[in-house]
């Protein structure tokens, strides 16, 4: 008898250790270096895609969550899931692909959190009203409440971070190195004034420099409709722009097809300016004007609407954007209507930069803006963008955005992550980087391709 037990627990010690060894050679052979597929083993869980749910005492939303929903989502227990920032997304520089300083990506650098600014900033964005009270008291009040309550309907993979963490600046710039993005566009305000929702980040401007330079990032500014914008304090902004970080190796020149090398402004927001008063900063002969002078630059408009191209030749602008990514929204916005504005701004010595985006959804913060929601699709929705801003053969590519939260408008990683709430929005069945991957998959084609109609149209090639 003891012989049998003897020799079962042997056959049993053998058979344990022959599990072991199976699940770790299994281990051993999962597939880390796939760009876009799941992790070995994910399709024997559970499905686990999410779609944001605010929930309130008074408010259903599943309504609108059916509408924004990315993903089907099953009815998962509350537990709180967020990921961690990976270290073996280090970067070998050298193995990376050269930057393209024809693809930029709008920059945001308006958030904080108590450790680096003693309170939560823009992460706690307030939810907007509908202009309609009729409309407005369906929907919930109040402000967000972060880090598990904050203004998106997704989570990044950093948290509810500060734009003052140095790290935080270091780890965008290396998720915009490896997507072979050559320029951010820094949302600017001027020193000691800021957006609604935020405080003055001007001072901030050094650090990022400086971080993207070890990059070879390099970085223009996203010029922003601060109070009382106009021709005069524009000269005094531009001047205090060009004056204080112009001699910084980050800071960026384009290179015009005549050879000159001149910085580049990205004006939101500029048809709220009277054309008159644009052109006494942007013509030759205007009363403010930066023409032929050490503050001379490339300004480009934000286009709207149709009429707004006659404004802009008035007003002496150097060029149009279109900025939103929503496909549809306006008519700028609109993937169709950019063939007949390329064709607008070659008539007219123009530079043109359709703006495109990986989705759209707000309604974090505009909850009843439900219409204006574009699904990710996986990432199709980011590459039909793509291709229909290279068919138009353009002289840049920007992005929106690289980190606009609230608008759901985001490359930057993201996470899943539930709470008690909400259930964010996050990019499975892919990898928190795919945005990053795919960008620089087309900034790579676009490179190539630019190369190849620059001579025709005598567009700058270095």
């Amino acid at each position: 008898m003891a012989k049998f037990r003897r020799r079962t627990c042997i056959i049993l010690s053998l058979f344990i250790l022959f599990i072991f060894s199976m699940m770790m050679g299994l281990k051993m052979l999962r597939p880390n270096t796939a760009t876009f597929a799941a992790p070995f083993g994910l399709d024997l869980l559970p499905e686990l895609h999410q779609r944001t749910i605010h929930l309130g005492k008074k408010f259903d939303f599943q309504k609108n969550d059916r509408i924004n929903s990315e993903t089907n989502t099953k009815n998962l227990k509350s537990v709180e899931i967020t990921m961690k920032p990976s270290k073996a997304s280090e970067l070998n520089l050298e193995e990376l692909p050269p930057l393209n300083y024809y693809l930029h990506v709008f920059y945001y650098s308006w958030y904080g959190n108590p450790q680096f600014d003693g309170k939560y900033i823009h992460w706690n964005h307030p939810i907007l009203e509908h202009w309609d009270s009729r409309i407005a008291k369906n929907y919930p009040q109040g402000r967000h409440n972060p880090p598990d309550d904050i203004g998106s309907s997704f989570y990044p993979e950093l948290g509810s971070y500060s734009s003052r963490d140095p790290s935080v600046i270091e780890t965008h710039m290396r998720q915009m190195r490896s997507a072979s993005i050559g320029v951010l566009a820094l949302s600017w305000y001027p020193p000691d004034s800021n957006d609604e929702n935020g405080e003055p980040s001007d001072d901030l401007v050094p650090t990022i420099l400086d971080k993207a330079h070890k990059y070879n990032l390099k970085v223009t500014f996203h010029i922003e409709p601060y109070s009382n914008r106009d021709d005069q304090n524009m000269y005094k902004n531009v001047k205090y722009i060009i004056d204080k970080y112009g001699n910084h190796p980050a800071f960026y020149r384009y290179k015009t097809s005549t050879g000159n090398a001149l910085p580049l402004f990205y004006v939101y927001d500029s048809y709220i300016t009277k054309p008159e008063k644009w052109a006494n900063l942007l013509t030759t002969s205007g009363s403010q004007s930066v023409r032929n002078s050490p503050y001379d630059g490339l300004f480009i408009a934000l286009l709207v609407e149709e009429k707004h191209k006659h404004d802009i030749l008035q007003s002496g602008f150097d060029g149009i954007y279109t900025y939103f990514a929503t496909n549809g929204f306006t008519y700028g916005s609109s993937h169709q209507n950019w063939a007949s504005l390329k064709f607008f701004c070659d008539k007219h010595n123009l530079i043109f930069i359709p703006s495109v985006g990986p989705g759209y959804i707000d309604t974090s913060i505009r909850p009843w803006n439900t219409q204006n929601t574009r699904n990710r699709i996986n990432g199709k929705y980011y590459e039909t963008a793509l291709s229909a801003a290279l068919q138009t053969r353009p002289n840049l590519i920007s992005i929106t955005s690289f980190n606009e939260w609230h608008e759901g408008t985001q490359i930057e990683k993201a996470v899943p992550k539930r709470t008690s709430n909400t259930v964010y929005l996050d990019y499975r069945p892919h990898k928190p980087g795919v945005y990053l991957e795919l960008t620089r998959k087309w900034s790579e084609k676009y490179s190539k391709e630019r190369v190849t109609y620059a001579f025709d149209h005598q567009l700058p090639v270095s």
